[in-house]
């Protein structure tokens, strides 16, 4: 929908949530802070990232009900009663996201109350900084009270729309990405050389996961002023997920030379992981820690050294990290998540369980959902299991209605625990789309549950030629070499997950050591 040609209010569903249980998201990837470079500074010339990431057709798993003695009789009676007992709480689920999510809506109309707390002064609405440092909800009822009374403002019309997706990111909510478009498009008739709105769209279209439009806008923000940090870190993210890995190198040094800060080291950092540089990357991390003022900050930085960390299988220093993001902000969820699965991977299985139930029950995204349907399901507990499954299907149905191109989760959380044809289909999509090695690994694992693994093969090699050390990639393409008779291949690659990440899932680690030892058996 257009917004409203009446300036004298944003549309009401533009309004903030001032009130309620707003927990503090405080982290900004785009905050300025104190300058520090990754390389020596070169004045002239260039040199040749991927932040946060479902089930179309998911079906749930059987949930072998009936258990227990006692005759035919009671056995039918209890499977009854089971399957009435888990359609009403898949219905309780069902119903406990869409409250999660539109949550924002009820406590919308409250800006518009005069009695309403919690409204910066409309001076402050305007700047992005508050956005980053103080409360989101609060920092968009300021702009939101702001615009209001001057509704030609085009940097605050760009502002609202970062805030929205800042909101989308941190909440799990896409119904906010439509409600930033709008206040984008608002803020580029008012001035159509507006890089703040151009690299706004970009973000926006990133967040989308249309690295297309996130690589035009942010070129089109940076023709117009070629500083502008978020630009600059978009066009980053936009390339490494294009699959155009070498131009994003290049693009890394390029916002590393004109505007060295956080957003520019994570994004530098991941461009070297994705190679195999992981001492570089954790070097660059580290500078950036140290660089870091606000708790925002440096929750962001040290989850991103937690979760590199746990990818190397070292999880005492993963916890380590995430318990520095957390004494910084204890609100903040990839550090809540990232420790559930450190946890899980240490063999503390009840404190893992524990914490990703209280992240999915405020934040309910595909990653986490799956990694707890897979604890429960290895524990034994299908039921419970199949519910985390079903709920990925509910937030990719929302995801999708709000201009999300879920096929990545799809492909991903479909291959495993929903319809495999389902898999297959947008795995190929998003490989038509994209190159990347993610891609390629989920192709790979979507051609290979669907049994054509001779044409899986090809992929699984490309999803690990980068040299990026990802261990659920070494799983998948061990699993597929194992099933085209490439044994010596498989038992090289299953070792090499096990050894580089021993607790990397739930359920694949525990399959990867069972493949292990059959080849083992078999030599």
């Amino acid at each position: 929908m257009a917004p409203r040609t009446n300036d004298s209010a944003p549309e009401n569903e533009e309004r903030s949530e001032a009130t309620g249980a707003a927990r503090r998201q405080k982290r900004s990837a785009f905050q300025p802070v104190r300058r520090l470079r990754t390389r020596p500074f070169r004045p002239t010339g260039v040199q040749g990232a991927e932040p946060p990431r479902g089930v179309e057709g998911a079906e749930p798993l059987q949930d072998g009900t009936g258990r227990g003695g006692g005759g035919e009789e009671h056995t039918e009676q209890h499977t009854a009663a089971a399957r009435r007992s888990r359609a009403l709480h898949l219905a309780g689920c069902a119903a406990l996201l869409a409250i999660a999510l539109t949550a924002g809506s009820i406590a919308l109309g409250a800006v518009h109350d005069d009695t309403a707390t919690g409204v910066a002064p409309a001076s402050a609405a305007v700047s992005p900084g508050l956005l980053a440092t103080g409360d989101l909800d609060t920092g968009i009822a300021s702009l939101q009270a702001h615009l209001r009374d001057q509704p030609r403002d085009v940097s605050g019309w760009a502002t609202l729309g970062l805030a929205y997706v800042e909101q989308a990111r941190t909440k799990g909510d896409p119904s906010r990405y439509p409600q930033a478009d709008r206040a984008f498009k608002r803020s580029l008739s008012l001035n159509g050389d507006n890089d703040q709105a151009l690299a706004g769209r970009a973000a926006l279209a990133a967040a989308r996961h249309d690295f297309e439009d996130a690589l035009k806008y942010a070129d089109q923000a940076l023709k117009v002023n070629p500083y502008s940090e978020r630009a600059l870190c978009t066009r980053v993210d936009a390339l490494v997920e294009l699959g155009r890995y070498t131009d994003a190198s290049q693009a890394a040094d390029t916002a590393d030379d004109r505007r060295p800060g956080i957003p520019v080291f994570t994004r530098y950092a991941y461009v070297r992981e994705l190679r195999g540089d992981v001492r570089t990357a954790q070097r660059v991390l580290d500078q950036a820690l140290s660089s870091a003022v606000t708790p925002g900050d440096i929750a962001y930085v040290a989850t991103q050294l937690g979760q590199l960390a746990w990818n190397q299988g070292d999880y005492e220093s993963a916890l380590t990290h995430y318990a520095r993001a957390l004494a910084a902000d204890d609100n903040y969820v990839p550090a809540l998540e990232g420790r559930a699965r450190a946890q899980a991977a240490s063999g503390d299985r009840d404190a893992a369980t524990k914490g990703l139930a209280d992240v999915v029950s405020r934040y309910p995204l595909p990653g986490p959902l799956v990694e707890l349907g897979e604890l429960y399901e290895s524990a034994g507990d299908q039921v419970k299991a199949d519910d985390q499954y079903a709920l990925v299907d509910a937030w990719t149905a929302l995801a999708r209605a709000n201009g999300v191109n879920a096929d990545l989760d799809t492909a991903l959380a479909a291959a495993d625990h929903g319809d495999k044809a389902s898999a297959l289909r947008a795995a190929r999509a998003e490989w038509d789309r994209r190159q990347t090695v993610h891609t390629a690994d989920a192709l790979a694992w979507a051609l290979h549950v669907n049994g054509q693994d001779d044409e899986a093969l090809p992929y699984a090699r490309k999803a690990t030629a980068t040299g990026y050390r990802n261990a659920a990639f070494l799983y998948h393409r061990g699993v597929i070499e194992r099933a085209t008779g490439n044994a010596e291949d498989a038992r090289e690659h299953l070792r090499a997950a096990l050894k580089l990440n021993p607790g990397f899932s739930p359920l694949g680690a525990r399959e990867a050591r069972t493949a292990l030892k059959d080849l083992e058996a078999a030599k």
